[in-house]
């Protein structure tokens, strides 16, 4: 009998633009052997580095948003972030890429893996303080998962959303305040918009890796306030959903990182083989 493909191993990390600890945060990485590593918040300073930094890892094929044109970037930011994949293999060109406001949010590729190919989206959902950019970003990538191709397909990243999970698997957006009440100024379509990516993307063939290993009961905020010890607070707002074709068999956050000072985002690490193989 033929042995099942291989795992692959996915981390989507928001590095929070740390120059100073890049370094220590390059060496967390190396000693999880990732197969594809998705990062949030490169700046074009550290990118350089994470370039460097990934070839040193053996993921020799980068991808990187701040690379793209930024002409049509509305409203102007005064401070620029984007988003990097790395791979050990080739990466191909994505089916699709995600219609999103901000082009420096969100990149694809198609990496080899051992049994053929997988799209991957990288995306960092601008937060509320941005006000609507972070809606129609959202909505941008309900709709464009609709699209996908057939192959496997991964999105992950920090999405900045929702504000609360409950045990009965109800999903509580940041459209309401911490009573569960709708803000007015947000409404319905804010509401609409985050619910529809977590947990709606289940309603398109896609799963939650971190939910669909540890049900509801696990808490596990991704990120936290300084001053809360063991994760009392804060919010699961990085995640890595996969389409039916792929079946999570690990997930978990490396809650240490952030507590060590590394960023003030957990990273979460998943394997993925294809559903045909699982058992």
């Amino acid at each position: 009998m033929a042995e099942p493909p291989e795992t692959i191993r996915i981390l989507t990390w928001n590095v929070a633009r740390r120059t100073s600890r890049l370094l220590e945060q390059a060496t967390a990485l190396a000693a999880r052997d990732v197969d594809l590593l998705a990062l949030q918040e490169v700046t074009p300073q550290t990118l350089p580095y994470w370039r460097a930094a990934c070839h040193t890892l053996g993921l020799r094929h980068v991808a990187a948003s701040l690379d793209q044109a930024q002409a049509d970037r509305e409203p102007a930011a005064r401070r620029r972030t984007g988003v990097l994949l790395a791979s050990r293999t080739p990466l191909g060109e994505a089916s699709i890429q995600l219609d999103v406001p901000w082009p420096e949010t969100t990149i694809a590729a198609a990496p080899a893996v051992p049994w053929g190919v997988i799209e991957l989206h990288n995306v960092h959902v601008p937060n509320a303080a941005n006000g609507w950019v972070k809606v129609r970003t959202l909505e941008a990538i309900r709709a464009g998962l609709l699209h996908a191709a057939p192959a496997p397909v991964v999105i992950c990243g920090d999405f900045n959303t929702p504000r609360r999970e409950l045990p009965d698997g109800e999903v509580v957006s940041f459209a309401r305040d911490s009573r569960g009440r709708l803000r007015p100024e947000r409404g319905k379509e804010w509401d609409a918009a985050e619910l529809g990516v977590v947990p709606g993307l289940r309603d398109l063939g896609y799963q939650d890796a971190f939910r669909s290993m540890h049900g509801y009961s696990e808490r596990s905020p991704s990120w936290t306030w300084r001053q809360i010890a063991g994760h009392a607070g804060g919010w699961r707002i990085d995640h890595l959903f996969s389409s039916q074709k792929l079946q999570p068999v690990s997930c978990l956050y490396h809650h240490v990182w952030r507590d060590e000072g590394l960023s003030d985002h957990a990273a979460l690490e998943a394997e993925l083989m294809p559903t045909c193989c699982a058992t």
